[in-house]
């Protein structure tokens, strides 16, 4: 059952609900892909749903799913699963924090529409790489194992 959990934004408290069922169903699916894909990869560490990531000082998310570099324990993708009940934070606020620390990669997986917005970081921040649907497939270069059609990441 899915539990609700906080995050930090510039040192105050950012409270967020419950994941609901389908979120937590998409969630579960994207990390068994991705445990099975990284799972002889020394150099990356996937973290649990939801694990807290310290950004900055002041700044702490629980990205639905988060790899690390090993060597450096910086966060390299971010995955965030849009909640209807709070779009504002999941795909304006958060993907802008990201944008700002220069994360290389940020995923955002929307259920209202079913599909997938990939980001990539370059030197004036995060550039839309593409937007994934329907029967086109979910990969990243540095987890080349990785594949998962868009159509089967949001199966009911």
């Amino acid at each position: 059952m899915s539990r609700s959990y906080e995050e930090i934004l510039n040192g105050a408290s950012l409270p967020r609900s419950a994941p609901s069922l389908r979120h937590e169903q998409i969630c579960a699916r994207l990390h068994r892909e991705m445990a099975s894909s990284v799972a002889g990869i020394s150099s990356i560490q996937l973290l649990t749903p939801r694990t807290r990531v310290q950004l900055a000082r002041t700044i702490a998310f629980c990205p639905d799913l988060a790899l690390i570099m090993t060597a450096t324990g910086k966060l390299f993708l971010a995955v965030e699963i849009v909640s209807r009940e709070d779009h504002q934070t999941d795909t304006v606020t958060k993907k802008e924090i990201y944008e700002n620390l220069r994360v290389p990669r940020l995923w955002m997986v929307d259920p209202r529409y079913d599909n997938v917005e990939i980001y990539h970081s370059f030197e004036f921040g995060l550039k839309l790489h593409n937007i994934l649907a329907g029967s086109e497939v979910l990969e990243e270069k540095l987890v080349p194992q990785f594949r998962l059609t868009i159509k089967e990441l949001f199966a009911t």
